[in-house]
């Protein structure tokens, strides 16, 4: 069943009447507090996540928010997002083992071998593999492969690290539009709305790439002095020439193995619906058989799984399930369609702004879990259902781009380059290119939106 659709069922049985004004209150400020520690790092995202289920489920047993149903709803708000959760654990295993075998190593070095080193062609061939990696490996695990490359490219080539990094930084929310299992904030969205892979393709991806156009045109105005400085492109070209793609590649055979069942898991990306199965039965799959193709330890492939990040997707559930049950979402979605007086049109002006901003200050990825029940609700209002699933795939994704903390992709990114070369992005900095880059995304997502729908070009859902 589509993430997060049994939810509501879950809180009508438990209250059909709503919980009451005080334990909605404090739950609802559970929720705010979670995403204020989340915003300004007081606490591990994992941590506030499991922190604020917590004391959110402790205020419902005790206000009996969850009727009848009692502690057992909580379970029924985890059932049914283990599609979301399936996938990241069977994809971690699959990227890990692929990185392993020096597939995404080689395929770098090829592609900075065909720019010449030169930063004219080098910056948008960083953003190109950005969005290539985000769109088959997954956001996280695309974004930790790139921002390694990009610092070993740059510190071979004695360049600015700088606009690379926020290349793939702010590329990667545009790679997670490519396709339905690209980034967490589309997965989400796509099964909880029951979008066809196949939709993406048409929708999303030419979005994607015209948002990639605009973040690689704001990079290179901004940091133009820094892509202009550098070695001759004669030298470059040297230079660019002694890269060795096969130098992490140990064993020929493993690597055509990796090839072969990362290519045969993105088919079954594509083909999941088709085939009347999962995603995360897909991942499963892909995962399964790396590991007993790869000749790798199951334990050690199974280590690398972001098990941090599992856990926060099981708190921030639990939250979300337990503030939709107190019927706060619905007083929301309620209010942006009075706002809108009804009309489409009003509501997607006001919405995407608004997942932008609070995205931008948030984290992208509660956000989206919590306007899934909102969006919900508006279309059972009366709001056209494509556009307003569209305009959240867009906004949610895109909406990581104007802080640092918006989004797992710039959070990961600056971390490398801070570790690794121990150079650091502020806020300011960031902001002088992250802002820039969202005021021109909202315009772009408002305008894209507003053809389709006009055109009706948007498919049935």
């Amino acid at each position: 069943m589509p993430l997060l659709e049994e939810v509501g069922h879950a809180a009508a049985a438990a209250d059909p009447a709503g919980a009451g004004p005080l334990a909605t209150t404090l739950i609802g400020l559970v929720l705010v507090a979670t995403f204020v520690c989340i915003a300004f790092e007081w606490l591990h995202k994992t941590l506030a996540a499991l922190c604020g289920a917590g004391l959110a489920v402790i205020l419902a047993l005790v206000f009996g928010v969850y009727g009848g149903a009692g502690y057992d709803a909580v379970h029924g708000f985890v059932h049914h997002d283990l599609s979301v959760i399936g996938v990241i654990v069977g994809t971690s295993i699959l990227v890990a083992i692929a990185a392993d075998s020096g597939l995404f190593h080689f395929l770098a070095v090829k592609i900075v071998k065909a720019t010449g080193g030169r930063p004219t062609l080098l910056l948008p061939a960083i953003f190109a593999a950005t969005l290539g990696f985000v769109t088959f490996l997954t956001i996280a695990p695309g974004v930790l492969i790139m921002s390694s490359l990009v610092l070993v490219i740059t510190k071979a080539l004695d360049d600015d690290p700088k606009p690379y990094i926020l290349a793939v930084a702010i590329g990667a929310n545009s790679g997670a539009l490519m396709t339905f299992a690209s980034g967490i904030p589309t997965l989400m969205i796509g099964t909880s709305a029951g979008i066809p892979y196949v939709h993406f393709l048409m929708v999303s991806m030419p979005l994607a790439l015209l948002s990639a156009a605009i973040a690689w045109l704001v990079v290179r105005l901004v940091y133009a002095k820094s892509l202009a400085a550098g070695a001759s492109a004669e030298v470059r070209a040297i230079q660019v020439a002694g890269f060795d793609e096969w130098a992490l590649v140990r064993d020929r055979k493993l690597f055509v193995r990796a090839v072969l069942i990362l290519g045969v898991t993105i088919v079954g990306f594509a083909l999941a619906q088709t085939l009347g199965v999962g995603l995360d039965f897909v991942a499963f799959c892909g995962a399964c058989l790396a590991l007993l193709f790869s000749g790798l330890e199951p334990d050690k492939a199974i280590a690398k799984v972001k098990w941090s990040v599992v856990l926060f997707f099981v708190g921030l559930f639990i939250l979300i399930g337990t503030v939709q049950a107190t019927g706060l979402l619905e007083v929301l979605a309620h209010g942006i369609h009075d706002l809108s007086g009804g009309s489409t049109t009003i509501a997607i002006l006001v919405v995407v702004p608004f997942v932008f901003v609070t995205a931008g200050i948030v984290d992208n990825i509660p956000v989206a879990a919590t306007m899934i029940p909102v969006a919900k609700t508006m279309i059972a209002a009366g709001i056209t259902a494509e556009p307003l699933w569209w305009s959240l795939v867009a906004a949610t994704n895109l909406g990581g781009n104007p802080t640092p903390v918006g989004s797992i992709a710039a959070v990961i990114a600056l971390h490398a380059l801070d570790k690794e070369r121990g150079i650091k992005i502020g806020w300011g900095e960031y902001l002088k290119v992250g802002g820039l880059v969202t005021v021109l995304q909202i315009v772009l997502v408002l305008a894209y939106i507003h053809m389709f729908r006009t055109l009706g070009l948007f498919p049935s859902l």
